[in-house]
This record gives C-alpha cells, structure tokens and sequence, in this order.
C-alpha cells in the first residue's frame, strides 16, 4: 500500500503542482518519466537482493539508467549535441571492453574504480557549473556545485587508491604518515573552506580568483580522499569500498542539485542511501565504528598474535582432538597434510567450508564444487559460511559461488552458522585468513582486534588450505597455524586449487581404505562398500567391470575440450577387450555434426560414431552408458513433461541401459531449462552422477578404472 501510495504521489503530484503554477507539459512529462526510472531503479536493486533475480535486476537497473540518459537529452534539448554521443559512444566501448577482459579476480578493484569514475564526473559537474557561474547565481547552487566539487574529487582519489590497494599497485598494509590525523583534518577543513569561498560575490567576479579556487578546491579535496583511503588496510578494505560507493552516489545527487537535474538528485540519492546502508551493516557485522575507520583508529601496527592467551580452552582442545581420533597417532604422524585431510572428510559427517580471498585469487570455485558435490554424494553434510567482508568487496564470496551453481541456501551468513562450527566433523578453510583468525578475540592493538570471526577453531577438526603461514592482509599473524599449539588443525599449503584437487584425491583414498576394512571383516563387500565409494570409484569399477560401453558426448565436452580425454579412455578400454562404440545425437553440441569434428579430430575411427535412429535399441544390452556433458538429448522427460520445450523429441535411451555414468558440470537443466530425471539417484539407482569439469572427471574416472582393474 505505501508502494502504491508513493507510485501515485510520484505521479500525481507533479500535475497538481503544474494546476497550480503553470509548469509545462514539457516538465510534466518530464518528472513523470522521472518518478517512474526512479521506481524501477529501487525494484532492481530490491531484485537483487535476491540471487535468482539479481541478474534481471542488474539488467533492470542498466535499462532504467539507459532511460534515463535519453530522458535528461531530451528534456534538456541537447539531443543534436555531437560531442555528447561521441563521448557516450567512446564510453560504451570501453565498457563493453572491460566486460570482457576484466577477470572475476579483478573485480574489486573494477568496482573501486567505477565508483572513482563516478565521483569524477560529479566533480566535472560542479566545476562547470562554477565556470558558467556569476555574482548573481542563486547562493545554493554555488554551494551545491562546490560541494560536488569536494565530495567528486574525494571519491575519485579515495577509489582510485583503493583500487590500486586491491590490485597491490599499492601497498596492501595500512600507510600511516607523519601526523596523518593533522594532515586529514587539514586537508578536510580547507578543501570546505575553499567550497565556502566560491560562494562569494568577490571571488565569482574575479575569473583567475575563481579559476584559482577551483582548482584549490579539487586538489585539496583529493589530497583528503587519498591521505583517508591509504591508512584503511585489512578487513577494513570492503566497508571501504562501500562508503566509497555511497560517496559515488552522494556525488552524482549534489551535481543533480548544482544543475537542477532532479532525476539525478534521486538516482545519486538511491546509491548513496544504500551504499551509506551497507556499510553501516558490514560495520555492525565487523564491530567497527565507521568514525574510527575514517580516523584510521583501527589501523594500529600489526604485533604477533599470543596463541597461548587461551592456553586452557586450547589444551581442551587438543584432549578432544586426541581423543575423538580414528586411527592411532602413530600413523597419523607419517601421513601427510594432504592425506591427513583426506582421511578427515571421509571420517566426517558434517562439514563447513569457509571460503576466502584466496579461492578467488587461485580461482578454485570449481574445484569446491567439485568436492562439495563428491562429499554430499556420499551423504555427508556441507555447509559453508560466508563471513561479511571475506575477499575485496562486500558478497564477493557469493558470486564466486554462485557462479558454479553452488545452490544459495548452503551459503550462511556468520551469525547463523557460528554456533554450528563446534558440532562440524571438519571446518575446510579454502584461502581465509584474518576472518578465521582468533587472535581478533586476544590481540589488543592489532588492527583486526574486535573484530567478529567464524569460529573455526570449535571444529572438532579444521583442514586450512592457504599458500603459506604468513599473516593476512591485516598482518596480523594466525594461532591456528601453529600446528603444536592446535593439534586439530591440518595446513596444506600451497595454490588452493592444487591444494583441493590433491585432497579430492586423498579422499578417495581414505574412502577406499575404508572399503578395504570392509573386505577385512565380516560384512560383504557388496552391501557396504559400494556406499563408501565416490562417485568417481564407482564409476571406475563400473567400467572395470563392463562388458560394452555405449559413450554419449555433448556440448560439456566441447566446451571443456574433453575429447582428447574420451580417446585415451576410448583406447584403453578397448586395449583391455572392452567393446565401446559411441552414440550421437543429431542435435547434440551447438550445430549440426558438432559431436562428429570434435571426435574426428582426436582420431576416432567414423565407424565408431553411430546415430540414434542405428543404437538406440542397442543401449539395453550395454552394461554401461556413459554421457559425457549431454543433458537434453538424453532426458527422459523428452517422453513425459508435456508441454516443455523438449515433449515430443527423440532421445538417446541411455536409461534402458544397466549402468549410467553422467559427467555433467552440475545438476542444473540443460539448454531446454527442463529437470533431468536421470539425476535423481534415489529413483535410478544404476546412475552416477560425476559433477565438475567434463575433463576433470574423466581423467579421474580413468585413474579409477586402472584401480579397479588392478584390483580385479
């Protein structure tokens, strides 16, 4: 109701004030248009609160900005102004360019600059607005343009050392300079000083003095934003990031008032408000003053953490960690990080993985989907805990997720997940650091002092998957990475995309170990074991197993260049007597024949390659399909969801065959956006889901099949 009421004040109250003083039509269809982008621009932004509306409310939120660009050249008549689409043009194909070139690694520090871009042309704004000026310019718009001035070039330099923090142009650590705070306050008091004086008659009428002023006014405002950004370092950094945001927005309002643009004034009014938001809320979450951040009252030097500050709740610790082991401690000494962390997610039940900074940096996304779904396909329990300020900028953990389909609901945020760190089996740290670091709860004049952490060291164990033990971006050194003092707590060190594909293996291993224990007693090795085994092993051992494999390739092959992979496993499997032949889809891949190139151009034989119509009823006499990145043209659905893009197209019967080994990248549904039955392992029972890279998995299932064949 309050929408609808705000909707139609928006709208009514702009005819009304025409009724009363004689606006145009012109404006009226003006600041109509205007409530309306306004509206939209606030539902996007509410869209993308939501992670399966983000992408449309970005795309909601762009529109409504193209919008309003043409309004502001139509209402203003500068429609036929060259420069104009000149500049806009230039603009869009550096935009268009960074799109694609700018990594999701890099992506801070692209958001840190478009804010100082933003902040930039507020600046232009006001100094234009200055240089048109004269003695008899209203006094607010000489303000307003002054102050768009100061709070412009602020934003600009502010981002643009952030950015260059983020992207180590910079140094990373807090930069505190010789009577930093007199310089800040100097700086700040000047710079409005400045803004105050452009106000004044005198200095209008004089064109060097105010020529002078201006350009005072700019330098000395972005002296201020430079010697405030570079004393914020460590977990500081993404609340810095969103003030700078909400200044970028503060900015473009102020300039819509110095050039009486109201649309402007409200855009500029919705960014800053939501940006001012956020970083209100990452400082609550991070028990930070925003005062004291701007002051640098956070940034003291960093000083050794004292591990044994906890001596009492540590040595507990370390008794559970002994007594709940499940091997004895004389092996566990031999084994190594990566065995040991093996070992430990195949005794686990419940995980909680901790992502950070430096599985963006070794972009191992995949490789955490990859383990999450071998670890929930053998029953166990994953979770993971998204701290507020984890990477470079606020929700940069959830969109390296969410871009491997890791489903949102397993992202918690730190005030729900915390309590549930001391019932986890293994709390698997990928790349964090200070957010995981106890010394925030005992080291007083560190930087990350106070600050709230995930309670990683309550797990019974924790594996740390970081590239060395030196401290994090705040410098503060961790207690957890002194092994002695925690006896629960396993560093693989080293790229944590190596790291995690090394424990992914290591954890078959164990899982096969504990098969083994099977075979040692009295329970059948077909009853339990085949429980205990991946994905990936059961897989093998079906192959190892087979008879005639039917192999069916879709567009996931292609796209991860797997079919070298299927002609060394092609090779292997008919060197051991395995007839294998190979089933294509018409519209398998992206063209017609697409299938056919890929495979002709690693060698394999044409007379292998065999059309639906000719195999189909073949695939109920094979002991196992195996499908490689095809989802569509293998869907049973094809034969039942009517009314679906899909109801009525032949498929591939991979399902009348024994077994089904599916490597596909997730569970998602294919190019049709139609649910797969196959992947519902509780109703088909002979398939096996191998999820992650289609070249991953291949070769991993081949290591497995070699294993099972040694064993047989």
């Amino acid at each position: 109701m309050l929408l609808q009421a705000f909707s139609l004040s928006g709208v009514s109250l702009p005819l009304l004030l025409s009724v009363e003083s004689g606006i145009s039509k012109h404006d009226i269809i003006y600041y109509v248009c205007a409530g309306i982008l306004t509206l939209l621009v606030l539902v996007g932004i509410a869209m993308m609160s939501k992670v399966e509306k983000a992408v449309a409310g970005n795309r909601l939120g762009a529109v409504s900005m193209l919008l309003a660009i043409l309004l502001t050249l139509w209402y203003f008549d500068i429609f036929s102004a060259v420069e104009c689409w000149i500049a806009m043009l230039v603009g869009t194909v550096i935009g268009i360019v960074i799109s694609i070139k700018v990594k999701m690694i890099e992506m801070p520090q692209m958001v840190g600059l478009l804010n100082g871009f933003g902040g930039a042309a507020s600046m232009l704004s006001g100094i234009l607005t200055l240089i048109a000026s004269s003695p008899q310019t209203d006094m607010f718009s000489l303000v307003t343009a002054g102050l768009a001035i100061f709070v412009g070039s602020l934003t600009f330099t502010g981002s643009v050392v952030a950015a260059g923090k983020l992207a180590k142009w910079l140094p990373q650590k807090p930069v505190i300079l010789k009577g930093h705070q007199s310089w800040t306050i100097l700086t700040l008091l000047l710079s409005l000083a400045t803004v105050i004086l452009l106000a004044l008659p005198n200095v209008l009428a004089s064109t060097p003095l105010k020529a002078l002023f201006i350009i005072l006014c700019a330098i000395l405002s972005g002296l201020f934003g430079v010697i405030f950004s570079i004393r914020v370092g460590g977990a500081d950094m993404p609340i810095t990031i969103s003030l700078l945001n909400s200044l970028s927005g503060v900015a473009g309002s102020i300039a819509g008032m110095a050039i009486s643009d109201p649309l402007l004034v409200a855009v500029g009014a919705i960014v800053g408000a939501s940006g001012l938001l956020l970083t209100q809320i990452m400082c609550r979450a991070m028990n930070r003053r925003l005062g004291d951040i701007l002051l640098g009252k956070t940034s003291t030097p960093a000083i050794k953490a004292d591990a044994k500050k906890d001596s009492s709740k540590e040595d507990d610790k370390a008794d559970a960690a002994t007594d709940e082991a499940l091997t004895d401690s004389a092996p566990e000494k031999v084994l190594t990080p990566v065995e040991q962390g093996g070992r430990l997610l195949a005794d686990a039940k419940k995980i909680i993985i901790v992502p950070g900074y430096g599985m963006a940096l070794s972009q191992a996304q995949s490789s955490v989907k990859q383990l999450t779904s071998e670890l929930e396909q053998a029953g166990r329990n994953v979770e993971f805990a998204i701290h507020p300020v984890a990477g470079r900028m606020p929700g940069h953990m959830n969109v390296l997720l969410a871009e491997v389909d890791i489903p949102y609901d397993k992202l918690h945020e730190m005030d729900d997940i915390n309590e549930d760190f001391k019932d986890a089996d293994v709390a698997l740290v990928i790349g964090a650091n200070d957010v995981v670091n106890p010394a925030a709860n005992t080291a007083e004049g560190t930087p990350i002092y106070g600050m709230p952490i995930l309670n990683v060291a309550d797990a019974k164990n924790v594996i740390i998957c970081n590239f060395d033990t030196q401290p994090g971006y705040a410098g503060v050194d961790n207690p957890l990475y002194d092994e002695e003092e925690n006896t629960h707590a396993v560093l693989v060190l080293g790229d944590a995309k190596d790291s995690l594909r090394e424990i992914s293996e290591a954890y078959r291993e164990a899982c096969k170990g504990l098969e083994d224990t099977y075979r040692a007693g009295d329970t059948a090795v077909e009853d339990a074991p085949e429980k205990m085994l991946t994905p990936v092993e059961q897989s093998g051992r079906l192959l190892a197993n087979a008879k005639k494999i039917i192999i069916v390739p879709g567009y996931g092959m292609a796209l991860s260049q797997a079919q070298s992979s299927v002609k060394q496993l092609t090779s292997e499997l008919e060197q051991a007597g395995r007839n294998v032949e190979i089933a294509i889809h018409p519209v398998a891949g992206r063209m017609p024949g697409h299938m056919n190139v890929l495979l002709a151009e690693v060698d394999i034989p044409y007379d292998k390659l065999h059309e639906m119509d000719d195999i189909n009823d073949d695939f109920k006499d094979a002991d196992v399909a195996l499908v490689i990145g095809a989802n569509d043209v293998v869907n049973p659905a094809a034969n039942t969801a009517e009314g679906t893009p899909i109801y009525g197209m032949p498929i591939l019967n991979v399902a009348d065959a024994k077994n089904i080994i599916i490597c596909n990248f997730d569970t998602q549904p294919g190019y049709a956006g139609v649910d797969n039955p196959l992947y519902d392992e509780e109703e088909n029972t002979h398939a096996v889901l191998v999820l992650g890279d289609a070249k991953d998995s291949l070769r991993s299932i081949a290591e497995a099949y070699r294993e099972a064949c040694q064993d047989n």
